[in-house]
């Protein structure tokens, strides 16, 4: 079982101004909770019992709103610049277990049958992969209107939309991940892309599709969006 992860909570949200020049996105509500708790929730539901955030923008207003939480362990790493998605997680490597989650804070999804972070966990094969994405069809991603980010075959081998192509897959920001990912990485501040390049080429990346609803919450419109189909679906029962 996996039982640590990763979640990142440093950026300042510029797409969700001017509601980020007060609040850090991952604590913009959303129906009735933050975006962080319901990635913890999802988290704690799947067995995970250490929660690492890294922080930056209104660091202090995070820490202070899960200070509360108790049924997971929350470690904090502090970020004195953004390091980005890769630098970022190699940073917090040593409260990290050699296999963890990696979740964006400011996604959110319905699950299907199966939650998931276990289809995820399910699918890892840790002495054939160092990282497993979960991806989400283009077509059924609520507020999203981008090109896609990647092909999957149905073995989940991947590969990038090359320039001027649609892809039906974009990466839906979960995804599981081994340390040794980073090993040979010397510098503090970078993307994971690179990685997962590096990881693609040797074949040691590969993806499942989400089976249920994911959310484009990263611009007023997305969260407007999301809001309404939530909406949508409590009127429904």
């Amino acid at each position: 079982m996996i039982e640590s992860a990763m979640v990142l909570a440093a950026g300042f949200g510029t797409r969700l101004r001017p509601i980020t020049d007060h609040v850090p996105k991952p604590l913009v509500p959303l129906a009735g909770r933050a975006l962080i708790d319901h990635v913890i929730d999802r988290l704690a539901a799947a067995g995970v019992k250490r929660v690492v955030i890294n922080v930056h923008y209104r660091a202090e207003m995070i820490a202070a709103h899960l200070a509360t939480r108790q049924d997971v362990e929350i470690r904090l790493s502090h970020e004195t610049e953004l390091l980005e998605t890769g630098g970022g997680i190699k940073a917090a490597l040593p409260l990290l277990d050699e296999v963890f989650y990696a979740v964006n804070a400011d996604v959110f999804w319905l699950d299907g049958k199966v939650s998931a972070l276990k289809r995820l966990e399910r699918a890892w094969d840790p002495d054939r992969l160092d990282a497993l994405l979960l991806l989400q069809r283009s077509t059924g991603a609520v507020g999203y209107e981008g090109p896609g980010d990647f092909f999957v075959d149905p073995l989940g081998q991947v590969r990038r939309r090359r320039e001027r192509e649609v892809a039906p897959h974009l990466f839906a920001g979960i995804e599981i991940l081994h340390r040794r990912l980073f090993e040979g990485e010397e510098t503090e501040k970078f993307s994971l892309n690179p990685l997962w390049n590096r990881a693609i080429a040797a074949g040691r990346l590969a993806a499942i599709v989400h089976d249920g609803e994911w959310y484009h919450v990263g611009t007023q419109a997305g969260l407007a969006a999301t809001e309404a189909r939530l909406g949508y679906h409590a009127t429904e029962r």
